[in-house]
This record gives C-alpha cells, structure tokens and sequence, in this order.
C-alpha cells in the first residue's frame, strides 16, 4: 500500500513538473540574445524622445519564466497594451546575472555597464522593470513580484504601476 501511494505521490509531482514546463515552453520568447543591450536602450531612448514617451526596459531574459509570463500578459491584455504603447517605448532588455561572473572579461564588462546604466536594478530579481525618461535617466526601478499574484500578474496591480509612471503623471 505505501509503495502505491509513494508511486501515485511520484508520478503526479512528475506530471505537475512536466506541465508547468510546457506551459512556459508556449510562452513567445522575447529577448533577443544577439543585439547590445546599452545600444538597444540608446535607440529606444532616441524613438521615445521624439514622441513624447516614455522607455519601459524590461530587464530579464528567455530564461525567466516570469519574464515570459509578463510579457505575455501585458502584450495579451488589451487596456494594457494600449497604455503601453501610448505611453512607452516598450524593451526586453536582455540580462542573464551569470554575465557578472562570467570568466570572459567581456561579458563581465558589458554587463556592469548595463547594470550601472539601469541603476543596479537587478538587485530586484527578474524581470526588474525600469522606467525611463526621454532623456534617459532612470525614474522608477519597480520590483514585479509586487505586481504578481498566484500563478501570474495582476492587471489592477500593473495598470496603477504603469498610469503612475506615465510622461503625464510625473510631468510637474
């Protein structure tokens, strides 16, 4: 009897393993691991100027599964998508923390440049969301475990985040 259970207990903790990796197999992956992050940052600082927005750096990578999950659900949900795209220039910024240790000096450069660029905002976990102006400063570093909820986002959660980080929000 308890080899049968331990063997149910097995096989369902499995199956639950199996399914949630799927899950996030579906999800799009949307950094691209090939382009400079610090120049992908300066040219969506350039298109955000000329149009009066805002950049919103999502600051993660394809191996995040909250990072997936995020951009899956902000681009999914309508009302979100649209103040995004009104009000930002909307970059997954591509960043792995084993960059910073990496034994290639390179790698260890171009990801402290990063980090400082973005004011260290890894520090927060992933995807750490990073607000900037249309000069390119950093305005607002936001911690997104704050914005999830269960298994997922909260969308009352991410609109109040976004609405108070907008050009005209924080316009004096």
């Amino acid at each position: 009897m308890k080899r049968t259970v331990l063997t149910a207990l097995i096989m369902a903790v499995f199956s639950a393993s199996v399914c949630a990796q799927t899950a996030q197999n579906k999800l799009a992956k949307v950094y691209d691991e090939t382009i400079d992050p610090i120049q992908q940052i300066d040219k969506a600082v350039a298109k955000a100027k000329t149009e009066g927005r805002f950049v919103l750096c999502q600051l993660g990578g394809n191996w995040c599964p909250w990072c997936l999950k995020f951009a899956d659900f902000v681009t999914k949900d309508a009302e979100i998508s649209k103040l995004l795209s009104d009000n930002f220039v909307y970059i997954h910024v591509n960043y792995n923390p084993r960059f910073a240790k990496s034994k290639d000096e390179a790698t260890v450069k171009k990801a402290n440049a990063l980090m400082k660029r973005l004011n260290n905002a890894g520090r927060f976990g992933y995807p750490a969301l990073v607000v900037l102006d249309a000069s390119g400063k950093v305005i607002h570093i936001q911690d997104s475990s704050f914005l999830e909820e269960g298994d997922g986002y909260n969308k009352a959660k991410i609109l109040r985040f976004l609405k108070n980080w907008t050009p005209k929000a924080t316009a004096l």
